[in-house]
């Protein structure tokens, strides 16, 4: 049995005290990309502040990256790391004077708007870890309080936030238990049920699925390639523009709640996956926007009253999603890493594929989740996840992060816009004591202009857009669209006779 020394356990405490920045992070704190992830949380209850501040001693300031303050030596800012500091929550719990705004009682939806958009053009306090937690004392038209969490994207990816931020909370039902997330349903595929019926159509199927695998690979990295240097999305009124620095571009923080058993209704009516139905949902809803954005620009008014095809032919229109790579450890881990001290797998591991969007009035509603069905279907037997991952990391580490910045840069500013979405909890969680009635997360820093995120919660799905309010001036009227989109698709469902 081997016996640890006094030596060896000051070794690793040193090292848990100073972690350098992975190359991910030391990306996202590039002038191209200082990226940010920021969640609204609506509460059913008054918020108590000193309950929340209490509760976050308990838990998010034991998380290693909530306790370490960013160092950076030398003028290139080559050596950046993570020290352990101590940590004063009260200096990261931002209580607003809601007195001095009078304007929120006219408009309290619209104060929030505005509250979050001044967020996104404030950078964080780099001498303390990077994050706030602003709670604010204000009744919207969903919620009976508001609490925002400003979190820089260097300290972890999405997924992995989103699972620390519900490690926090507790079910309504039973406060000592977490939450629990839906498990997903995995069918059994095509070669699974014809491996015990032949086994040579089961090694032919397997042939040529891996055949296909690569080819569709290829594809990928030959377009990845191809976007970097030359491939660029039609300009169309959605699309941004690269350049200047991501604190000089207004940011736009809007949500929209809608029937998560409507979507579900569809999935089961079409035999499909929420991700299917989402991306068809936001095909139709884009399309819709687009096209009455194009009308508008027509000189007859006769053609605007019309409601023809305005939209230009073939536009290219294609969407970055984040995946993530890491192994999922699971709200338990998380809440055991804060609780009792254990350790957890942690950190930026995420691809991102190109998806292609298309875009176009359909007299058939269901067409469009037919194009999003099959453009899943097609990413799904692809390693571009995997490729783009790997090509990022080899680059930061080979080239440096303003060539990766740069590189990188250039392929993601070629596409138009950011979508991911996300599952939650199915039943009702608290946060410290206070039931959530939403959740809405999203991302900026990056060069789009629409970052488009779905996070389901109960039998909610709550639509986060954050924009680029220079070029997409009417967010409000984009989740419009998307709203009437999920309307005129399960209309055409239940018309056809096909739910069962």
């Amino acid at each position: 049995m081997r016996i640890e020394t006094r030596r060896e356990r000051e070794e690793e405490e040193e090292e848990e005290e100073e972690q350098p920045l992975s190359p991910a992070a030391r990306l996202f704190h590039s002038p191209e990309f200082n990226c940010y992830i920021i969640s609204v949380i609506g509460c059913k209850t008054k918020i108590d502040t000193d309950v929340i501040t209490q509760g976050l001693k308990e838990t998010l300031i034991r998380h290693p990256r909530f306790s370490s303050k960013l160092v950076i030596d030398g003028d290139k800012r080559q050596n950046q790391r993570w020290v352990r500091t101590k940590v004063n929550v009260e200096d990261h719990v931002v209580v607003p004077d809601m007195v001095a705004s009078r304007r929120m009682t006219e408009n309290p939806d619209e104060f929030l708007e505005n509250y979050v958009s001044n967020l996104t053009s404030t950078p964080l306090d780099v001498s303390r870890p990077l994050w706030e937690l602003h709670v604010l004392d204000i009744k919207t038209s969903d919620a009976e309080n508001v609490a925002v969490l400003k979190v820089h994207h260097s300290i972890g990816d999405g997924m992995s936030l989103m699972s620390l931020v519900l490690a926090c909370t507790r079910k309504t039902s039973n406060p000592m238990e977490i939450p629990s997330l839906p498990v997903k349903n995995r069918s059994k595929s095509r070669l699974t049920g014809l491996r015990s019926q032949s086994r040579f159509w089961w090694l032919v199927l397997a042939l040529w699925s891996s055949v296909l695998l690569v080819f569709n690979t290829f594809c990928d990295a030959f377009e990845f390639v191809a976007t970097t240097l030359f491939l660029k999305d039609t300009e169309t009124p959605i699309k941004g523009k690269r350049g200047g620095l991501m604190e000089e571009k207004p940011r736009r923080f809007v949500h929209r709640t809608m029937s998560f058993d409507d979507i579900k209704l569809i999935k089961n009516t079409m035999n499909m996956t929420v991700n299917d139905v989402l991306l068809g949902i936001t095909l139709a809803g884009l399309s819709r926007y687009l096209n009455r954005k194009y009308g508008d620009t027509e000189e007859k008014q006769e053609a605007k009253e019309r409601n023809q095809d305005n939209l230009p032919k073939r536009i290219r229109l294609r969407a970055a999603v984040l995946v993530n790579l890491r192994p999922d450890a699971g709200i338990q881990a998380l809440a055991d890493m804060m609780s009792k001290g254990s350790k957890c797998k942690w950190g930026n591991w995420i691809g991102y594929v190109v998806i292609p969007f298309s875009i176009a009035t359909r007299d058939d509603p269901l067409e469009h989740l037919r194009r999003a069905k099959d453009t899943i279907d097609r990413k799904k037997h692809s390693l571009e996840a995997f490729l783009t991952f790997s090509v990022g990391k080899f680059i930061l580490e080979t080239f440096g992060v303003k060539a990766a910045a740069d590189i990188i840069g250039r392929a993601v500013s070629n596409t138009t816009m950011s979508f991911s979405n996300m599952m939650g909890p199915v039943e009702e969680i608290s946060f410290y004591g206070h039931p959530i009635t939403y959740l809405a997360p999203s991302a900026y820093g990056h060069p789009h202009a629409l970052t488009m995120h779905f996070q389901s919660y109960m039998n909610k799905m709550t639509m986060s857009l954050t924009v680029d309010s220079t070029v997409i001036t009417d967010p409000h009227r984009l989740c419009d669209d998307l709203e009437e989109s999920l309307r005129t698709i399960k209309s055409a469902v239940q018309e056809r006779g096909l739910v069962r």
